[in-house]
């Protein structure tokens, strides 16, 4: 397939992605919203001449946000206009960077020439950046027209991902070929890319900036004294966090398990999208004493579960804990972030299904800082050996800060190469 077949399909199927905006509004109500932004209409005034960031939902944007501080630091004439797919991404943005007023929001259209050239010439970035894996061909064709050097940031490439776009190598070689530098996290994944088409001198291995996460001082004592306001200082408490579809009733019969040995056990659950907070809430609410974080209702001696509804405080709800669990990994969706808990000194556990972050979870686990298990009962499992051999716990917790330190300074090598576009 080439690019002008991938066009006219694109343009065949926008009544399929109407189809699913409307379907999607159903549960989240804002996806309905902003929809003539997403064909480049309708958009809001922005500076130009600054620097474009995309980023397409929630984990990318907290994932670019380090990278957007350094850049607003490093070239404090220039705004940056932050894009995204997702209405949860999007609020995510814009809670956190409220009160900065050289960081401007707005949706990436979709990848139809038209479109994407609007947008560009609406915004003059002169310089793109990509998180982690989101090549829209036309975008990128389009920045390339207008001489525009895109940079791919924190690229991952897995095996599975790599064959299907060799499948497609009229589409995706010219559209690599384009690619002003490629900073990928590991020396496998450069070789993929340069497989695919990539210019071998564009490619860098720069590791993954999500290393380079920084934890406010204040987190963890935060944390503690919140705590010690609802008694449950000494209670076990575990979080199992970024969850989907399939894996709550998983998570909530390990806890049952758990219950029955440690009757004071109190669970954090935070769902990884929010328009299923309310079935997540029904689904605990029958067999647990619940309370949604939303209410601001106080845990007490009987709760069991805190629901994790709110925007913006994973980070938060992870330092109340002392076990992490990391969703998206008992279900096959490949896992979430397992380096958000490592920071905090956490010992991890994760499902069998972690190819997103496969390097990742692999120099963890190796480091004695991650368990993976298979099903409910090896969580229950895992999270009571933990509670009841604290020492272990914290050793798996300081090998992952560890891995965390010894890996840092990706972002630093990702802004040089920035740096050298730019000039």
């Amino acid at each position: 397939m080439n690019r002008t077949l991938y066009t006219l399909l694109f343009h065949l199927g926008l009544p399929l992605v109407a189809l699913r905006l409307f379907l999607r509004g159903r549960k989240a109500p804002a996806y309905r919203a902003r929809i003539a932004e997403r064909f480049a209409w309708r958009m809001p005034a922005l500076r130009q001449g600054g620097i474009w960031v995309h980023a397409v939902s929630v984990g990318e944007s907290i994932a670019a946000a380090p990278m957007v501080r350094a850049l607003l630091a490093q070239y404090p004439d220039l705004p940056i206009t932050l894009t995204c797919m997702t209405p949860t991404g999007s609020e995510r943005i814009q809670a956190l960077f409220a009160g900065e007023p050289r960081v401007q929001h707005c949706y990436l259209p979709y990848d139809l020439p038209w479109a994407a050239g609007r947008f560009l010439d609406h915004v003059r970035p002169r310089l793109g950046i990509i998180m982690e894996t989101e090549l829209w061909p036309n975008h990128i064709d389009q920045c390339a027209r207008r001489g525009i050097p895109v940079v791919l940031a924190n690229a991952r490439l897995s095996e599975r991902s790599a064959r299907g776009y060799a499948r497609f190598a009229g589409l995706t070689r010219p559209m690599l070929e384009q690619m002003s530098l490629i900073a990928v996290q590991t020396e496998a994944e450069a070789e993929r890319f340069r497989s695919l088409g990539a210019r071998p001198h564009c490619v860098q291995v720069t590791g993954s900036i999500k290393f380079d996460l920084k934890v406010d001082a204040q987190l963890l004592p935060a944390a503690r004294e919140l705590r010690e306001q609802w008694g449950a200082s000494l209670r076990p408490v575990w979080i199992a966090a970024s969850t989907h579809d399939g894996e709550d009733t998983q998570i909530l019969e390990a806890h049952r398990q758990l219950l029955e040995v440690h009757a004071d056990a109190l669970l954090i659950l935070v769902p990884r999208h929010p328009e299923r907070f309310n079935a997540v809430h029904a689904l605990c609410a029958e067999r647990f004493g619940t309370v949604r974080r939303s209410s601001a209702q106080a845990v007490g001696g009987q709760t069991q579960v805190l629901l994790g509804d709110t925007m913006g405080e994973l980070l938060f709800l992870y330092a109340l804990a002392d076990i992490a669990f990391v969703g998206g990994s008992l279900v096959d969706t490949g896992g979430h972030n397992p380096l958000e808990p490592a920071a905090l000194a956490l010992p991890v556990i994760m499902g069998p299904h972690v190819f997103n972050f496969l390097e990742i979870s692999a120099m963890l686990r190796e480091a004695g800082a991650l368990q993976q298990v298979d099903d409910a009962q090896g969580l229950a499992q895992a999270v009571r050996r933990l509670v009841e051999l604290p020492q272990d716990a914290r050793r798996m917790g300081e090998a992952g800060r560890s891995v965390m330190q010894a890996n840092q300074g990706a972002l630093q090598r990702l802004l040089d190469g920035v740096a050298a576009l730019l000039r």
